[in-house]
């Protein structure tokens, strides 16, 4: 047999090899994941619900879902161990303390504008909107301009 004919079956099976290796990786790093779980610790389920952890056993995590609700899980079933910040902001709504005011992004748009007291000083294009009522009088001179009647290409006078 000629060494191109057998060379689709060592790329195949290279393939094989390397996919498989990526795979019992992963599975390693979610084992790795699931052991250092300990009681405290949040967690994140498969189906995405948040608990903390009771108990662990060999092959079943007691979890606390809730006051007075304990559920056990299969090691398997657990998705994420997470931390104890991260479990703060999910669960309880809690931010943790930023470690600089540098990164503390503004609500308003103050930070995306100029800043020098020349761009200030200039005289704006923007004018004031008015959203309040209509005076009596600016409703009748309204009125007056849509009673004119007004010339369209279809009208008689055209022809």
């Amino acid at each position: 047999m000629s060494l191109l004919t057998l060379l689709p079956f060592i790329v195949l099976i290279g393939a094989m090899f390397l996919m498989t290796r990526s795979a019992k990786k992963k599975q390693q790093q979610a084992a790795d994941m699931r052991n250092q779980m300990q009681p405290g610790s949040g967690i994140r389920t498969i189906g995405g619900m948040y608990a903390t952890v009771k108990e662990v056993n060999e092959d079943t995590v007691l979890v606390d879902a809730g006051p007075g609700v304990d559920l056990l899980f299969a090691k398997n079933a657990i998705g994420a161990v997470l931390t104890d910040d991260e479990y703060n902001r999910i669960v309880h709504g809690i931010e943790h303390d930023l470690k600089s005011d540098a990164d503390i992004v503004p609500d308003d748009a103050s930070s995306l504008t100029a800043t020098d007291d020349s761009a200030a000083d200039a005289p704006g294009d923007d004018k004031a909107v008015d959203l309040g009522k209509k005076d009596a009088a600016d409703e009748a001179a309204e009125a007056k301009t849509d009673a004119e009647p007004k010339k369209t290409d279809g009208d008689s006078e055209a022809k």
